[in-house]
């Protein structure tokens, strides 16, 4: 474990977990690195930053303002008190702009393509203008965040965060529409999307979501808008580290199998590699505050023979540096040792094992979830019966609540279910839109045996 510091920045560790032992001829070194991020700056002070030292955050509220926000009226109530909420949580200082999504992005607040500097003042006016606020048109969600990413790069700003609400699907503009929209703001800016209701489309919320590296969840009764609001400003008020990125060195002969976030929720980050130099790669990670995260790496390497030692990969944390260079935040080593001893070569690490498990879970309730959507009763019960014996494994206990609101557990340990007659809409939308949370592995395990021990 290695980690650094810089000043008035949160301190970053790199935890490596790992059985490094290989069997003759193999090749797979998987590991599970945690990053932990500890003593940034306190809540009311100015944020640390290193992509523009000295420049505040900056936020972008979008409201959806389609006709559909009018059914009922008090979903469009609630959406406005939610927004309100969150910009009277906006620390002094801060950048800040409200949106109106409907099949165009308009500004509210404070209008002429520029962002205003929360104050007891500007916090006042942002509300007046959502009281002025009507529901009416369609859904292009692109737009939305086309405009909130034109606003939150306008002026400098070391963290730039997006919150993002939706009642609907986004049936004015194509997927492919919403896709390059995506493109375009990702790496501009984190976003935080929710769906409010039940009549939205879960896989677009969570597409948003996992592309800009923010979280996803189901708001169902629009009366708990504003707490959820409040908490997620709360969070992004947090943030003191921007543009975070985990580069993955690997020696000549290594590639790189996959690299996904796996606590405290599954994002595949392999596909977003950004390559800096023959043998390196950054993956990006959005912004941190005090929080940790776990991610899973798999390196392939050289076969080699018995006795044999090399360095697997380093894992590093960096970030932009001043000169156009990056700076180090942590660092960690996985390593990969050839044995002849198959009880340790093939004992597989705690903490790699967990994981692998969760992304399995996910997998298996989202495929559940759809085959039931399709009609396919056994294919449904299979897989969500699958779901809920790895839930009960695991120790997972909140996704074994959503489950049994979805089946009849009949037997957990062997996965027998029965799908329930009657599903209410928002406990399928709940369970979906979750099933990518994962829970942490709290207990500690000694390291793996070494050879001849």
């Amino acid at each position: 474990m290695a980690n650094f510091t810089k000043p008035d920045v949160p301190r970053f560790a790199v935890e490596v977990y790992q059985n490094e032992f290989l069997p003759e001829g193999g090749r797979d070194v998987n590991a599970i690195v945690t990053v932990t991020a500890t003593g940034g700056g306190t809540r009311g002070a100015a944020p640390a930053h290193t992509a523009a030292e000295g420049a505040s955050s900056a936020v972008a509220l979008m409201v959806d303002c389609s006709g559909s926000m009018d059914h009922p009226s008090a979903k469009m109530r609630h959406a406005r008190d939610a927004t309100r909420a969150a910009v009277n949580a906006l620390r002094d200082g801060t950048r800040f702009a409200v949106i109106a999504g409907t099949h165009v992005a308009r500004e509210v607040y404070p209008g002429g393509g520029r962002l205003a500097l929360a104050d007891d003042r500007t916090r006042a006016e942002a509300g007046d203008a959502l009281l002025r606020l009507r529901a009416g048109g369609g859904t292009a969600i692109g737009t939305w965040l086309r405009l909130a990413g034109h606003l939150l790069t306008s002026e400098p700003a070391g963290v730039r965060h997006g919150i993002l609400l939706t009642d609907g699907r986004n049936e004015h503009e194509t997927p492919e529409e919403l896709r390059d929209a995506l493109e375009v703001c990702a790496g501009r800016f984190t976003c935080d999307a929710r769906g409010v209701g039940t009549d939205w489309e879960v896989k677009e919320v969570t597409a948003i979501a996992s592309a800009l590296l923010g979280s996803a969840d189901i708001v169902a009764d629009p009366a708990g808008l504003t707490p959820d609001f409040r908490r997620m400003m709360e969070a992004a008020m947090g943030k003191e580290v921007a543009d975070v990125a985990l580069r993955l060195w690997t020696p000549q002969g290594a590639e790189v199998t996959f690299v996904k976030q796996v606590a405290p929720a599954v994002v595949d980050l392999t596909g977003r590699r950004a390559s800096v130099g023959p043998r390196a790669g950054d993956y990006p990670t959005g912004s941190w505050g005090d929080e940790s995260r776990d991610y899973h790496l798999c390196v392939r390497v050289p076969a080699a023979d018995v006795g044999r030692e090399m360095l697997a990969a380093r894992v590093s944390l960096v970030v932009p540096g001043p000169d156009g260079g990056a700076t180090p935040l942590g660092q960690g080593l996985v390593r990969a040792v050839w044995t002849d001893d198959t009880a340790v070569s093939t004992s597989l690490n705690p903490q790699v094992a967990h994981y692998t498990g969760q992304v399995e879970l996910a997998r298996a309730i989202q495929d559940g979830l759809a085959a039931h959507k399709a009609g396919d009763v056994d294919g449904a019960t299979a897989e969500l019966g699958r779901a809920v014996r790895l839930a009960g494994a695991s120790g997972h206990a909140d996704t074994a609540k959503l489950l049994a609101k979805v089946v009849d557990v009949i037997d957990e340990a062997n996965g027998t279910v029965r799908l329930k007659a009657r599903v209410e809409d928002a406990d399928e939308m709940t369970l979906d839109t979750r099933s990518t949370k994962t829970a942490r592995l709290h207990q500690q395990h000694p390291p793996a045996p070494r050879p001849g021990r």
